[in-house]
């Protein structure tokens, strides 16, 4: 399927989703309640997300420290700064798909996987997590002389 025509779907579906679930959950336990919860997501993603950035960050400082290139930092901080956007849009969905993301290892699962399946991340790779099987190759070491020359 066309990307343009997936991205359109999903600019258009996305909203006219989250409305319909914002208007069915509003009938059911009201508007004030509805926009008091909405409200209250955003306040409490907003505060886990920034204490969440404050801990990515200080792993990015730990790993440059090392003198380690800090890819999968951020990243992860990457997909906090979408968390916290989903997570001040209005909407049921969005709140859902943000509080997942900050979920720590979700969101380093979700980023291993993204990278595997585009091929960047490849089972000897040093940027690869703990919990990322990486398969171990003996090396022996040695010298040899060609009798043959």
């Amino acid at each position: 399927m066309n990307p343009g025509i997936i991205f359109l779907l999903v600019l258009v579906g996305a909203p006219l989703l989250e409305l319909y679930v914002l208007i069915s959950v509003g009938s059911e336990i009201g508007a004030l309640s509805t926009i008091l919860i909405s409200i209250f997501t955003a306040v409490l993603g907003a505060a886990l997300v920034r204490m969440q950035g404050v801990s990515v960050l200080m792993r990015v400082q730990s790993t440059l420290a090392r003198g380690e290139a800090p890819a999968l930092e951020m990243l992860e901080g990457a997909m906090l700064m979408m968390s916290g956007v989903m997570l001040l849009f209005p909407g049921f969905i969005t709140d859902i798909i943000g509080f997942l993301m900050l979920v720590p290892p979700l969101r380093r699962k979700f980023i291993v996987a993204m990278l595997r399946r585009s091929g960047a991340l490849s089972p000897s790779s040093p940027e690869a997590p703990p919990d990322v099987e990486v398969r171990r190759v003996n090396i022996i070491q040695g010298e040899y002389r060609r009798d043959d020359d």
